[in-house]
């Protein structure tokens, strides 16, 4: 993929409103729920992308073939780990848990986006980059906790915020590995992560009608599907490819900071959910952990 050419504040741009279709994308798999299973929505979701894309990308693909097929393997993986598996994990957890925590949760993130880039490529946060992460690191046990100091002494927490973190830790992986992408268009880049992620997302399927789980979508269940293919599967993958190309994967990971504040306005909006104090209290932490993160890596001597 070419890299795109830019300036920070188009960086900024660019992830901010990522930021809104992914919490955009926690809404639309809370009114997924009793309307179209998890794991159905993620496959359903990635066929309906592909119809979609591949037109377009026809073109690219001849094009790049030589380079997809040398990394073939790679890119399966990377669409398999960031785009089923994450949206499986993120799926089945709004079956237990409030869209609210759902987007709160996804905060921790850079965790694993700061641990892989120093194993990996040699490159560590700053400083303010550390304290905001812990900043955000207690925001997001805050309201996994729901504010009890007795929840994390017990160890009691909501299934679904558990299968959220599992999740964010999938998609930080994602995220860390983009760096690796081979020199190809975007649409073909897409589009060869957008069908591995469909394959990948069938055994999950098969998985959910032979356990007799499976919840064919509804009319509801299809205007989901609809939403999550186009926004946050095609334009958001694309806006974040780019963001992360202009500032980097440390800078530019910790913008899923942003979703919890997205995530809640939404959640309360067109969900109805109740805003707690602990909330607010984790809402605050992030928000300082994004101020204090954006600050340039540098590299191991």
């Amino acid at each position: 993929m070419k890299a795109f050419k830019g300036t920070s504040v188009e960086a900024y741009v660019l992830l901010t409103f990522t930021a809104l279709l992914w919490a955009g994308n926690a809404i639309a798999g809370k009114l997924a729920v009793g309307h179209v299973s998890p794991f159905m929505l993620t496959s359903c979701r990635w066929l309906t992308a592909m119809a979609i894309a591949i037109p377009f990308a026809l073109p690219f693909l001849r094009r790049d073939w030589p380079l997809i097929r040398k990394n073939l393997g790679f890119l399966f993986a990377l669409g398999a780990i960031g785009f089923t598996v994450f949206n499986n994990l993120m799926y089945l957890a709004l079956n237990f848990t409030s869209a609210i925590n759902v987007a709160i949760v996804q905060a921790s993130m850079p965790l694993i986006v700061f641990l892989l880039n120093f194993l990996l490529f040699g490159l560590r946060a700053t400083n303010l980059q550390l304290i905001g992460f812990i900043l955000t690191l207690i925001g997001v046990a805050t309201v996994a906790a729901r504010g009890s100091l007795g929840t994390i002494l017990s160890l009691d927490f909501n299934i679904g915020d558990l299968f959220m973190l599992i999740a964010i830790m999938t998609y930080g992986s994602y995220s860390v590995f983009l760096r690796k992408k081979p020199d190809i268009h975007w649409l073909s880049f897409i589009s060869v992560l957008g069908v591995s992620a469909l394959i990948a997302s069938l055994g999950f399927s098969a998985w959910e009608i032979g356990t007799s789980k499976v919840k064919w979508p509804d009319l509801e269940g299809w205007a989901v599907i609809l939403y999550t293919a186009i926004f946050p599967s095609i334009i958001a993958q694309v806006l974040w490819i780019k963001g992360l190309e202009i500032i980097g994967s440390n800078r530019g990971g910790v913008f899923i900071n942003i979703v919890p504040i997205f995530g809640s306005a939404l959640a309360i909006l067109l969900l109805g959910e109740v805003f707690h104090l602990y909330h607010a209290a984790a809402l605050v932490l992030v928000i300082g952990g994004v101020w204090l993160s954006q600050r340039e890596v540098k590299r191991l001597p």
